[in-house]
């Protein structure tokens, strides 16, 4: 079966490291969120601004053109590298070396994009958290998965999960399914839901922050800049997913009193992580 363990408060301090007070931005980390297409920038602009937010000294997007100017005026924290092509990505070429990479979130699945990705795959190195349509391109070309740095975070929602590893019919089953790919490649899987349960080889986390608030769009891209961040600042990949998820979920219990559940959306998981920060430093 393997180890089992719940996501509380306890688990995150154990995990949890200071910030060390003569620090700089560049010693904070520097994340590169990759991502978007025409109509669906939104989605950087979350992730992007989650990202800064959640503590990376510098966060740098990759766009195609056509958000350029959208991701500079939303957030002006972030630095942006654009395609020369206008829709989508067409190729992924930047001049830096990050230290973490989230990709995936509002990309589309267009062939040039495919191939981008493709190539991007074969010879990235660094920490990788990949969503959305990053794995729906994977569940397309699950042979790719052997081009992902060991231990890259993957983090699907139901629907995603199945298109990568196929039906289940209960959800021991669907864990042993996860378990298989994870031990096979290495990796880490965030499973999104009520409750979110992450799987690293033959250990599994559950949970135990959030509620229904965070079933609204773009709740998704906000964890993916979260986990992103955290892997910047040098936190273990398991340790930046079981962190990332309890804060995530965190601002959900924080927020709802004021907010409501229909209210709550996905900016709002971003203004609280402030405070979801200093409830586990106190």
């Amino acid at each position: 079966m393997g180890d089992f363990c719940q996501i509380d408060k306890q688990e995150i301090v154990k995990r949890y490291k200071p910030i060390d007070k003569f620090t700089h931005k560049g010693l904070q980390g520097h994340a590169l969120i990759i991502g978007g297409s025409y109509g669906k920038m939104g989605s950087v602009v979350l992730a992007s601004k989650a990202c800064i937010k959640a503590g990376a000294g510098l966060v740098t997007a990759y766009i195609p053109k056509c958000g350029y100017d959208i991701v500079q005026i939303s957030v002006p924290e972030v630095m942006v590298v654009s395609d020369d092509y206008f829709e989508h990505i067409t190729t992924i070429n930047y001049e830096f070396q990050p230290q973490a990479i989230g990709i995936g979130i509002g990309m589309g699945q267009d062939p040039d994009t495919q191939q981008a990705l493709h190539l991007f795959l074969k010879m990235n190195t660094t920490p990788l958290v990949i969503d959305a349509d990053g794995l729906n391109i994977l569940s397309q070309n699950i042979e790719w998965l052997s081009f992902l740095p060991k231990k890259t975070i993957l983090t699907p929602h139901q629907k995603e999960l199945e298109r990568l590893i196929g039906k289940w019919s209960s959800e021991e089953e669907k864990l042993e399914m996860v378990k298989r790919l994870c031990l096979e490649y290495d990796l880490i899987f965030v499973l999104k839901g009520a409750p979110t349960i992450i799987v690293d080889n033959k250990s599994t986390y559950e949970n135990t922050t959030g509620n229904q608030a965070l079933a609204t769009a773009g709740s998704g891209d906000v964890l993916t800049g979260i986990i992103t961040s955290l892997v910047a600042q040098s936190y273990k990949p398991i340790d930046a997913a079981i962190i990332g998820v309890y804060l995530h979920g965190l601002t959900a219990d924080i927020a709802y009193p004021e907010v409501s559940y229909q209210s709550f959306i996905a900016s709002n998981i971003i203004e609280t992580l402030g405070e979801a920060y200093l409830h586990i430093v106190t």
